[in-house]
């Protein structure tokens, strides 16, 4: 694993405060301080890595209140943010203090989609709230080099894991090897390989049932000739993730088998051509769903065709029939149509790619090994 790029927080923390210093500008949205309680916002925004905590961004600081537990590592984490650190060891006396922190506060900006109602209303009772978009979060969506560079480490290690996989269990299935083996190799070797972690809950799901569940739990259940098999994996490095999902048909393939992993892998290469600064999410879906329709397949497509990528594992945009977001250069994305009926099984193909203005740059290099090339 090569040395990360630093990510510069404090540019974060200026840019934020910047807005706030005309409340009644058009960035601003009419409050002169933000509330950040959702925690990811929270680490994006100071780099504090901690359970529990909340940001307070004002025209001239930022603050960052904890609980006794992370009291160092609050300090280390948000040294080069300018973020100016408050803890306290018992709950009701962090609350007060943040109650304390905004009381001359003109209003008061949080996202009330970060936040129980019980906690607004509770809030509300003591501050001046305004409901406001998270500034935070539209900055989210578009990745800067640095955390493209924490993406593209993710994905390396579960690339690297796959092939060690392929070459060493997939290539030597026999009726001991199981969804759960595959599985456990897969993300101890993605640790090996420099992830700290996986990315989620790997799927491996094969078989007439099992790989017709896009988001199968993993069984026991052994490998079988004839199985189609579905491995979706992904790695996490300082805190962002990547995604990947390759498939598989053990021994020698059917002739539908061959013939709707190939149309899998067309709609794919026609949800990568669609994608571009300025698309409609909706029409990056509409794209790969048209290739399955005009094949007759439109209902065999369950799910949408992709979402961001970054600190979570599914954030913004998402590229689905309902989206009503605009693709952005600096996007991370993943584009992942499939395939799925029970008694045949299931194919997706997914890769994690960043939007530039030159096309996507993709950023997961597993070969995709249609069913008559793999045996």
């Amino acid at each position: 694993m090569t040395t990360l790029p630093a990510i510069d927080h404090a540019a974060r923390c200026r840019a934020i405060a910047g807005m706030l210093r005309d409340p009644d500008g058009p960035d601003a949205g009419g409050v002169d301080a933000v509330l950040y309680t959702d925690l990811t916002d929270v680490r994006w925004l100071t780099g504090f890595t901690g359970s529990n905590g909340w940001a307070v961004v004002r025209p001239d600081e930022v603050l960052l209140g904890t609980d006794g537990r992370y009291d160092e590592r609050a300090r280390a984490e948000t040294a080069d943010a300018g973020v100016t650190v408050i803890v306290e060891t018992q709950p009701q006396r962090l609350h007060q203090r943040l109650v304390e922190t905004l009381a001359t506060a003109r209003t008061v900006g949080l996202d009330a989609t970060t936040v129980s109602h019980h906690d607004w209303t509770r809030l509300a009772g003591e501050i001046a709230l305004q409901q406001v978009d998270s500034f935070v979060r539209a900055r989210r969506a578009v990745k800067d080099d640095a955390e493209v560079a924490r993406i593209e480490a993710a994905a390396g290690a579960a690339d690297a894991a796959l092939a060690d996989v392929e070459r060493d269990v997939l290539g030597a299935v026999d009726a001991t090897i199981t969804e759960s083996a595959v599985r456990d190799e897969l993300e101890y070797r993605m640790r090996l390989h420099g992830a700290d972690d996986r990315s989620y809950a790997t799927i491996v799901a094969s078989g007439p049932d099992h790989a017709a569940r896009p988001h199968h739990e993993v069984a026991r259940r052994p490998l079988r000739a004839g199985d189609t098999v579905v491995i979706d994996v992904g790695a996490l490095v300082d805190g962002y993730h990547s995604d990947m999902t390759r498939s598989y048909v053990v021994g020698s393939p059917s002739a539908q088998q061959v013939e709707l992993y190939e149309l899998v892998a067309a709609s794919q290469r026609a949800g990568l051509a669609a994608l571009a600064p300025g698309v409609a999410a909706r029409d990056v879906d509409q794209a790969c769903r048209t290739v399955f329709a005009d094949a007759g397949y439109a209902d065999w497509f369950v799910h949408g065709t992709g979402h961001g990528v970054g600190l979570q594992i599914h954030e913004s945009p998402f590229l689905a029939a309902s989206s009503q977001a605009v693709v952005e250069e600096g996007n991370v994305v993943t584009v992942e149509p499939g395939l799925y009926r029970g008694g045949f099984g299931g194919f997706r193909i997914e890769d994690l790619v960043v939007v530039t203005g030159e096309g996507p740059r993709v950023l997961t290099h597993t070969p995709q090994r249609p069913p008559h090339q793999q045996t």
